[in-house]
């Protein structure tokens, strides 16, 4: 039977952690020379309060110990924490300078949470600090999240394939984690690790500390959230050093598999950051994609040279495969071979476990094994051919979910663009919007939601519509439409 006691429990416990860490944008705000921005402390304090006495107060009605969690549980835990830490988390952003209605905040913290990246503010680069960073912060929480999501959660759910990276994940024969609360800290550690770094890094090649702060939280989240308007551009500025090879360096490493760094780590297997084969086909995809746009680059701007538009090739590229959606640049000006070429890879995603969006690569090679076989059956009916997936066999089940997962992304991102036609919306910008949406992307294409706009303009049940989208592509499609089942209700 369904319980609700461990899922209030978990939900509000999140929920007074949200409302806590609303104390760090709260003194950045408090300690700001700018006497407008100093009163944004009070919009941080009310939502810290409402936070700490709704979450403090449903935990400790459901306070007790969980034995366990079972599947129904989980799925039901998964959705109802996501959803209402965004609920929480827009309260700042409404009350607060940037001045959005609360639909408005709702949209920003989902991009946030779910390190979509979209966005529907202007004047970034006069907004309130504490602002600014509580937009980093979401994208950095949502980031840790889903990869803790990805090898403690979806595994056990069987969401969309995932079930291939359970014995990665529960490895019990070697016990080189002992439980689960031990294996998302280790891998909390690296992520903080990998950040820290990236801001280093940030910083020492000229980027201001204030600003390499909040980027390198969103860089290695794969968030883009940015603190100018002009998004990484801003930074790009005759004499600096290269910046964006910088991020597009932390942005890969953001969507390589988290856990295979803590085994690197933990157990020595370096290797397997060379050999693994989600790893090697990711970063294959990328070097095809990012050699077809530099001849683009160099065809369209024939006086610059190769090193610079393989800048500019392999920054838009990673920014878009990973779900970013930095931009330096709008490619919407490179004709429209770049706006097909952006609209489809925005899809592809990184590697499971890590903070990038899309369908991942994994479900890609999957398939590309599923058709493999079953070409080599047409051609040999009485043969036996296995499928594998880094030298393990996959079986039927697999099969099914990555194939159910292709039919479902394309259906809720057909339907999502037809009910944005609906509310009047062009045809490229219904359908990159609700591309850029579900893959968790950031930006769309054309003169509205492009690299040059934002989100600020659509109609507010587009907003909704789009909200949706983020958090279904956030959370693997079926976690969330799988509660919707009456199936799921019953007994």
């Amino acid at each position: 039977m369904l319980s609700f006691r461990p899922v209030v429990l978990v939900t509000g416990v999140l929920v007074c952690a949200l409302g806590v860490m609303m104390l760090i944008p709260m003194c950045v705000d408090l300690l700001s020379t700018d006497e407008v921005h100093r009163a944004d402390w009070a919009a941080f304090a009310i939502g810290a309060i409402i936070c700490v006495f709704a979450g403090g107060g449903g935990a400790a009605a459901s306070w007790g110990p969980i034995n366990q969690i079972s599947r129904r549980e989980g799925f039901l835990l998964t959705a109802a924490s996501w959803l209402l830490l965004v609920v929480f988390a827009a309260i700042p952003l409404s009350l607060g300078g940037l001045e959005l209605s609360y639909l408005d905040a709702f949209f920003e913290a989902m991009s946030g949470l779910t390190t979509t990246g979209s966005t529907v503010v202007t004047g970034l680069d006069d907004a309130p600090p504490g602002a600014l960073l509580w937009r980093s912060m979401l994208q950095w929480f949502g980031g840790v999240g889903i990869v803790i999501m990805a090898f403690a959660v979806l595994p056990a759910l069987k969401v969309g394939g995932m079930q291939i990276f359970k014995s990665e994940a529960w490895d019990t024969s070697e016990k080189f984690i002992a439980n689960a609360a031990q294996y998302s800290i280790a891998l909390s550690m690296i992520y903080v690790f990998f950040t820290v770094l990236c801001f280093l890094s940030l910083w020492a090649f000229g980027m201001p500390a204030w600003d390499a702060l909040n980027h390198s939280m969103t860089t290695v989240a794969t968030g883009g959230f940015s603190t100018r308007d002009a998004s990484l551009s801003a930074f790009l500025t005759v004499g600096r050093a290269p910046l964006d090879l910088i991020v597009t360096f932390f942005m890969i490493i953001g969507s390589l598999p988290f856990g295979i760094f803590l085994a690197a780590l933990l157990r020595g297997a370096w290797r397997r950051l060379f050999s693994d084969s989600q790893i090697q086909f990711f970063l294959s995809v990328v070097a095809i994609l990012t050699i077809l746009m530099m001849f683009r680059v160099l065809t369209l701007f024939e006086d610059m040279d190769v090193f610079s538009a393989f800048r500019l090739a392999i920054f838009n590229v990673v920014s878009i495969i990973t779900g970013t959606g930095y931009a330096t640049t709008d490619y919407n000006a490179w004709g429209p071979f770049a706006v097909g070429f952006f609209f489809c890879i925005m899809f592809i995603g990184g590697c499971a476990g890590s903070t990038s969006c899309g369908m991942k690569v994994f479900r890609f090679q999957v398939a590309l094994a599923a058709l493999n076989v079953y070409a080599r059956r047409l051609a040999h009916p009485n043969g036996v051919f296995v499928a594998r997936y880094n030298g393990r066999p996959l079986t039927d089940d697999v099969f099914v979910s990555v194939l159910s997962f292709f039919f479902v992304y394309f259906a809720t991102f057909a339907t999502m663009a037809v009910l944005l036609s609906g509310l009047g919306l062009d045809t490229l910008t219904a359908l990159s919007a609700a591309g850029s949406a579900i893959a968790n992307v950031g930006p769309g294409l054309g003169d509205i939601v492009g690299p040059a706009g934002n989100f600020s303009s659509l109609p507010d049940l587009a907003k909704l519509i789009l909200a949706a989208g983020m958090l279904l592509g956030r959370l693997e499609l079926f976690t969330i439409l799988v509660i919707l089942s009456p199936a799921f209700w019953r007994g």
